[in-house]
């Protein structure tokens, strides 16, 4: 958990505003073993969550509707297609001057425009999104990749590069270091 502290420290300065949005369909499955929690926490040393949505669909269980709710997170309950909800809400959080940081939970390519328009208007992104069928278009937009694999988190950023920098339409990833989601190394 240090190293992806760290990791998201590495953008030095005051501390950030963020919004926290999930892609409960795309994410909140069994094989993904996706932790609300541990996302909060390594979110919580980036910065202060001022938004924490969990998009789920019209058959989530009230069991998961409950979960969502007692791990701190809104719980929006889409009669439609999730992506539209979460893309709209993303939208409005771009355009919120009290948010400068867009966190999405999700491996959907779908959201690669909504994370462009973040950048465009200067906000910093985070994906955290999980394998198999992570999105490439995903992971090359954002600022902040953290991919979750068997229980696992890795982390992938940006080679040096100022905040204020104007962003390059291509940038060299690297890997940083691997860790448990349980916190062991």
């Amino acid at each position: 958990m240090l190293s992806i502290r760290e990791y998201l420290g590495t953008k030095k300065g005051r501390r950030r505003k963020i919004a926290l949005l999930v892609d409960g369909p795309n994410m909140l499955r069994k094989e993904f073993q996706t932790n609300l929690k541990e996302i909060r926490e390594v979110l919580k040393e980036h910065g202060d969550i001022k938004i924490r949505k969990v998009f789920l669909n019209q058959y989530a269980s009230e069991k998961l509707v409950e979960a969502v709710v007692n791990q701190g997170f809104d719980a929006v309950i889409c009669p439609g297609d999730v992506d539209v909800y979460l893309a709209v809400e993303g939208m409005e959080v771009v355009h919120n001057p009290h948010i400068d940081t867009l966190a999405l939970v999700t491996r959907d390519a779908d959201f690669m425009p909504l994370l462009a328009k973040a950048n465009e208007w200067g906000q910093e992104t985070i994906v955290f999104g999980a394998e198999p069928g992570f999105s490439s278009a995903l992971r090359n937009t954002a600022d902040y990749v953290i991919v979750l694999h068997d229980g696992v988190m890795n982390c992938e950023m940006d080679t040096i590069e100022e905040v204020e920098e104007e962003r390059p339409v291509s940038r060299p990833r690297l890997m940083v270091e691997r860790m448990r989601l349980d916190g062991e190394y």
